[in-house]
């Protein structure tokens, strides 16, 4: 059997073996879980990232595991299967350029294997960071349309924890991506934390802005218990000021791409249309001094 074959078979076996390993390590980690309790697995998520990266340092850079996080990726099978995915890519392009090599096909060295699986392993990073820029880009414009919802439910009456419940409740279809996440901060409240310190630990997971400005005005509400509505007033103005700028920004890019398009595609069947009938009548001038 050929090296490259071989090496290719060895890393095939060994992605099997890590992935044996890491179901095996998930299925104990969710058995003691369920042995010890609910409110002790809740009460150690406050420190999710950090537990994440011990967790992972085995099979994954630091970076992978906050990220499966930002992007709601937070179950065993969720995370093996992106750990799968991995670990198999590398291998998967390995073995294409094995077979291409068995093929007859020349001009496969050292340095392109190397590029092959280094490129094999960014390729699901790079479409985990995409995901996760599109889901904080929908979670800015959900905390948009948040603010006047609470703002309703805040001049009825209700408390903080009590409007958050009413909109998990009642507004999944409107704010899927947000009510998601403030299900799992109204679950640990009811293991027996405070609601600001995991309001406060879900913005700071999430990364978003406007979700870390909406919050810090809520934990404003928890502790003085009123006078905030006018913050929430100011920061909806503030958001929809910046969504406005935003736009306007895109339809600038837009209509220089536009104009780049025209001259590119336009310019040249309008020359031919005005300038060609001078071109033609020049030729033919041209044509009959020659005879």
């Amino acid at each position: 059997m050929h090296p490259l074959v071989l090496s290719a078979a060895l890393l095939s076996l060994a992605a099997m073996i890590l992935l044996g390993i890491a179901v095996r390590s998930m299925v104990v980690r969710r058995a003691l879980v369920q042995r010890i309790g609910t409110v002790s697995s809740v009460a150690s998520r406050k420190s999710l990232p950090a537990q994440a990266m011990v967790r992972w340092q085995w099979g994954l850079d630091p970076e992978v595991p906050v990220l499966l996080e930002r992007l709601g990726w937070r179950s065993p099978r969720q995370r093996v299967l992106f750990l799968g995915a991995q670990m198999v890519v590398p291998v998967v392009c390995l073995t294409l350029l094995g077979v291409r090599w068995l093929t007859g096909a020349g001009g496969i060295s050292v340095t392109l294997l190397v590029f092959a699986s280094g490129l094999g392993y960014l390729v699901p990073k790079r479409w985990l960071c995409a995901a996760v820029k599109q889901r904080q880009e929908r979670l800015a414009v959900e905390v948009s349309t948040m603010l006047p919802l609470l703002r309703m439910l805040f001049e009825v009456g209700m408390t903080v924890e009590q409007a958050l419940r009413v909109l998990v409740r009642e507004a999944t279809e409107i704010l899927p991506e947000l009510t998601s996440e403030l299900r799992l901060v109204l679950a640990r409240v009811d293991a027996g934390l405070e609601l600001g310190p995991e309001l406060r630990a879900m913005a700071h997971l999430l990364d978003v802005d406007e979700l870390t400005n909406c919050t810090g005005i809520l934990e404003q509400l928890i502790r003085q218990g009123g006078g905030a509505l006018a913050s929430l007033l100011a920061l909806k103005k503030l958001l929809d000021d910046r969504r406005a700028t935003t736009l306007q920004e895109k339809v600038s890019k837009m209509s220089a791409k536009m104009s780049a398009v025209m001259v590119g595609c336009m310019f040249p069947a309008l020359l031919i249309v005005l300038a060609g009938p001078g071109f033609i009548a020049v030729f033919r001038a041209l044509g009959e001094m020659g005879k």
